[in-house]
């Protein structure tokens, strides 16, 4: 086992949605190597109209290892974030077994893609169900623990779909800048707390939300099954810095920033993780 210097967010208690992999994953080993205790929620399971292929039960035990494999504690919790009683029930019981709660970082999302007035409501009220209200129930469970423990921070994840619009994805756009309405308003109701409230926007980040032939065809239309290579010189043309993309550990060092004390006066923010995107 890997032993920890003291870190940027040594003795903290980090929770994170959307654990099981990506840009959750990537938070979940971060905060771990800089000192926090992690707990660990995922809904491991498919998501009604989206195809993107789902998380497992399988892949958040290998995010436990990883956190554990940095010295840290970690608990696991399967659970919908759109469940506010799962959700709760789970942070109640870890808080209650660690003591606290000092970081929140409220991750999990879904995608999928149709022209804005060919949308079903299905997908229409799934997303906004998943990336909007899952984050808000995140934040309305774990709030409580946060004043009590005196103050702390939530990164809230958005998207640069909540800075721009975006064609295909209006639903996700609506939702993403839903997310940076309430990161104001908690930011306001919070403040008095001492608790931190802020958004980070990922231009595309290379996970298996968007590694997969759905996406990628959308990104080359005129290719039939385009490979990594081809999804990603079409990819490129949306950043200004020469990357198709960027990694799930970017996000990951933009939150643990702003959930550390060297962002201890940053608050209200919407910090965009780019390459660049949002200046094209």
């Amino acid at each position: 086992m890997q032993k920890r210097n003291a870190g940027r967010v040594q003795g903290r208690v980090a929770l994170v949605t959307g654990a099981a992999r990506g840009i959750g994953r990537a938070q979940a080993v971060r905060f771990a190597e800089e000192g926090a205790d992690v707990i660990a929620l995922d809904l491991c399971g498919a998501v009604e109209s989206v195809v993107t292929p789902p998380a497992s039960v399988d892949d958040l035990s290998e995010t436990a290892e990883m956190v554990r494999a940095c010295g840290a504690r970690v608990r696991t919790a399967v659970v919908d974030v759109r469940d506010r009683d799962g959700m709760a029930a789970a942070v109640d019981e870890a808080v209650s077994e660690w003591g606290g709660l000092d970081i929140v970082c409220a991750t999990a999302g879904i995608t999928s893609s149709a022209p804005a007035v060919e949308l079903s409501e299905e997908q229409w009220r799934t997303m906004l169900d998943v990336n909007l209200t899952g984050v808000w129930i995140t934040c309305a469970v774990t709030a409580e623990h946060l004043i009590a423990r005196g103050g702390g921070a939530m990164v809230l994840t958005s998207s640069i779909a909540g800075l721009r619009g975006l064609v295909g994805v209006a639903h996700y756009t609506a939702a993403k800048h839903g997310v940076v309405g309430l990161m104001r308003s908690l930011a306001k109701e919070l403040a008095p707390h001492g608790v931190r409230v802020n958004t980070v926007h990922p231009t595309n980040v290379d996970t298996l939300m968007i590694q997969n032939p759905a996406v990628r065809a959308k990104f080359c239309p005129d290719t039939t099954e385009p490979s990594r290579k081809e999804f990603a010189e079409a990819a490129r043309t949306m950043n200004l810095l020469d990357v198709p993309w960027i990694d799930p550990v970017d996000v990951a060092n933009a939150a643990l920033f702003l959930a550390s004390d060297e962002a201890r006066y940053i608050t209200a923010v919407a910090l965009p993780v780019d390459a660049g995107s949002t200046q094209r």
